[in-house]
């Protein structure tokens, strides 16, 4: 009322004051509650146009009935005459009820006309049947001829259009209850389950692509073939590639027993298509250069032994056909081998359970082909590596002789590149550990064998001396020693160097200390090639000649090419070449191996030093008794020449010949010594010193007594020694030298001390041309 005023109210509900009721109030609250914002005009308006549409529907109601009114009341009059007429008659003039006398009138004419009409009723019926049958085949025509039409589909393999029309029938015809639909839809199955065997036995087909096995699979799914013809293809096809390995194993065990080891076969321009493996072989050829066989028109085509062959194979082999299976297992996991987009989820949801199931067993099958493509090479590369048993199955090889390590190197490349290529599927690395399990031990032994052919190859160094020596005294078989161990450690680089996901080589202690042992070995077969040569009889050298280098400054000239060495020669030659060894090559041969990460380098070092000193000594022991001795037996013999008595003497007049004679003949060694090595003269010259002063200091401390004369004259002759050979001196001569003096009488007066001095000087100087070698290296003997 507050909204509203009295009058407004009152204007909308007439009465309301008079006689307000509930429906009046209900009117007002609603308007209250649902138009409180609407104007009262509106509502008014409103009121209006409601009033106007309830009073059109009762006129249009009442003017339907007041049109049919008439009509209705002249039907009703009909109905009550009939009536009234039927029932004055009554059953007085019919019998039985009212309607009897027409039933029977009509049963009769009903027989009449069964009896003019039943002949042409019955060809009705039939024409009727016939043609009901004529629509059914027809109509129905679609299975009727459905298994001809399937046999004529598989013939020529529109199998899609098999599998549309076996599926409209199952649809339509399936579980029909109609005896011939069920005797041809019989026949439609068996054709149906000749088809499944024929496509399955199509799928189990090797060799047979990635796409024609996805398309019998899905054939098969569509056809609802029992079991899982998926899981059948994949545990065919591993079982495919296992033959397919073993077959190439045997075929090449074969063809080895019936050939020999080397023959060509492996051509690099062969297979077209790119392939890792092809690509490999033209680099690793390339790389190589003059490693096999050089020359531009062999460079595509060369000799390899039967097992590189087989592994180049083999690697192929599993490269090329494990790409597909492993894309066939994908496709069985994700569901794709029945559908490629999400249709028949069902279906994809059963196969990925499945594949689910299966994944263990499917593990099982790569990890039986890695180990069969790892054992299979281990027959033909590493046989020992092999059990008793698997040996027999993976092997069979005449292993005449080991690969060299260019082989193992190029064999290693191959399976790396096949390991890279399976790695690339993204099989997970546990599966491929084995390979580079292989790859590891194919590396060490790669190193041993090289190792071992490296020691072999130097052992024939010897056979290419030829004793052409340098203005340092070195011939060029130290140079050639550090280059075949250099040139060795090079092609094993690209063996040592770790790829991605493999291990050192070095990392198991035995290695280390098996190529330790080796590369020990290297160098003790050099220092015996050096011992063998310097100690073989002359007889035994054919062509050996000395030659120095004309531009050296021999003050005593040189030895002639046409002349023969002789023992002493050779053993200083030896020697030369140990001094370069000791100072030079060895160090540069452990810098290449510490280059190239072997260890214990110290080892190899200290022990190939140490056996190259000892060698060294004992040929220089063996020079020493050469060249010293005959000096040293000629002291004796010399002194006492003419019945020479030291008790007995005349008054010295100089030195005597026999002195002399030891010094031409320590000239002699000095000039050979010199003509081929100046640095070592200091040594060998020491030593020829040491020798026969500790010679004459005996045979002095031998004499029972000196005259005044003869201890004269045996000072003049060890002063004149002593001072000679003075650059020479160690301490061992000069003790030799001072026992020879002290087991003289001193001198009393001082003229023999001039006359001493007299004579001494006189022999200096008529010396003078043959002392001047022992001046002339003085130098060089301090610089040493």
């Amino acid at each position: 009322r507050g909204r509203f005023p009295q009058k407004d109210l009152e204007a909308l509900f007439p009465g309301m004051s008079a006689d307000f009721t509930s429906e009046n109030f209900s009117a007002a609250w609603y308007l209250i509650e649902n138009h409180s914002t609407t104007s009262f005009d509106q509502l008014k308006t409103a009121v209006v146009n409601l009033k106007k549409q309830a009073n059109k529907k009762n006129e249009g109601s009442l003017a339907y009935v007041k049109g049919g009114l008439s009509t209705f009341f002249e039907a009703q009059d009909a109905l009550s005459a009939i009536h009234q007429k039927l029932e004055a008659d009554g059953t007085e003039k019919v019998e039985g009820s009212m309607t009897q006398k027409l039933e029977n009138v009509l049963n009769r004419a009903s027989n009449t006309a069964d009896t003019l009409f039943q002949e042409v009723l019955g060809r009705k019926d039939k024409a009727d049947s016939t043609r009901n049958a004529l629509n059914v085949l027809q109509r129905f025509k679609f299975l009727f001829n459905l298994p001809l039409n399937i046999e004529r589909n598989i013939q020529k393999g529109d199998y899609d259009v098999v599998i549309n029309d076996y599926e409209k029938a199952k649809s339509l015809f399936g579980k029909t209850e109609v005896q011939v639909f069920k005797k041809y839809y019989a026949e439609v199955e068996t054709r149906i389950e000749a088809l499944r065997e024929l496509l399955l036995d199509k799928l189990l087909e090797t060799p047979s692509t990635l796409h024609d096995q996805k398309r019998y699979i899905r054939y098969l799914s569509d056809l609802h073939a029992p079991g899982d013809p998926a899981w059948q293809c994949i545990g065919a096809q591993h079982q495919w590639i296992l033959q397919l390995m073993h077959n190439c194993k045997e075929s090449y065990v074969k063809e080895q027993k019936g050939k020999d080891i080397f023959f060509p076969m492996l051509d690099l321009d062969s297979d077209v298509r790119p392939s890792p493996i092809g690509h490999l072989s033209q680099t690793a050829s390339l790389k190589r250069g003059s490693s096999f066989q050089s020359g531009r028109d062999d460079a595509w085509r060369y000799k390899a032994p039967q097992q590189v062959v087989f592994v180049e194979k083999l690697t192929k082999l599993v490269v090329s056909q494990l790409p597909n299976f492993w894309k066939l297992w994908i496709s069985y996991v994700n569901g794709s081998l029945f559908s490629e987009t999400a249709e028949k989820s069902g279906q994809m949801e059963r196969s990925k359970k499945n594949a689910r199931q299966r994944q263990n067993d499917f593990k099982k099958m790569i990890q039986e082909v890695m180990h069969s493509l790892v054992k299979l090479i281990r027959g033909a590369l590493l046989p020992f590596s092999l059990r008793e048993g698997e040996s027999r199955q993976y092997g069979g090889w005449e292993m005449k002789s080991e690969l060299s390590g260019q082989w193992l190197t190029h064999v290693i490349q191959t399976v790396r590149l096949s390991s890279e290529s399976l790695t690339a599927l993204e099989i997970p690395n546990d599966m491929l550990q084995i390979i580079q399990d292989l790859i590891l031990d194919l590396r060490v032994r790669c190193i041993i064998v090289t190792l071992q052919h490296t020691a072999e190859d130097i052992k024939r160094l010897a056979e290419k001396e030829d004793w052409v020596v340098d203005n340092e005294g070195l011939t060029s078989l130290p140079s050639q020693f550090e280059q075949c161990i250099i040139h060795s450690l090079q092609s094993l680089k690209t063996v040592l160097d770790c790829k991605p996901g493999e291990a050192s080589v070095f990392q198991q202690q035995k290695t280390q200390e098996d190529v330790c042992q080796l590369s020990i070995g290297i160098m003790q077969v050099f220092i015996d090639c050096l011992e063998q040569l310097s100690t073989k009889p002359d007889g035994d050298i054919d062509t050996a000649h000395l030659s120095v280098d004309v531009s050296s400054p021999d003050l005593f000239g040189s030895i002639h090419e046409d002349s023969s060495l002789s023992s002493e020669q050779r053993l200083l030659i030896a020697l030369s070449n140990c001094r370069y060894l000791e100072r030079h090559t060895f160090l540069n041969i452990a810098e290449h191996f510490e280059k190239h990460g072997f260890q214990g380098v110290e080892k190899i070092t200290q022990v190939s030093m140490e056996s190259l000193k000892e060698l060294d000594q004992r040929l220089f022991e063996m020079y020493i008794e050469f060249k010293a001795d005959p000096i040293v037996g000629s002291l004796e013999p010399g002194i006492y020449a003419g019945y020479f008595d030291w008790k007995d003497c005349l008054v010295p007049a100089g030195v005597r010949n026999y002195l002399k004679e030891a010094l031409v003949n320590i000239i002699a060694v000095h000039a050979e010594v010199f003509t081929i090595s100046k640095d070592l003269v200091p040594r060998v010259m020491s030593r020829v010193v040491e020798a026969v002063s500790e010679e004459l200091s005996r045979l002095m401390q031998c004499v029972s007594s000196f005259s005044k004369n003869g201890a004269l004259q045996a000072r003049l002759e060890i002063c004149a020694l002593r001072d000679t050979v003075a650059i020479y001196l160690t301490p061992e001569s000069n003790s030799s030298f001072k026992q020879a003096l002290e087991a003289l009488p001193q001198l009393s007066s001082g003229t023999d001390k001039k006359l001493l001095e007299e004579l001494l000087n006189k022999f200096k100087s008529s010396m003078h041309l043959q002392l001047t070698c022992f001046q002339a290296s003085s130098s060089a003997m301090m610089k040493t």
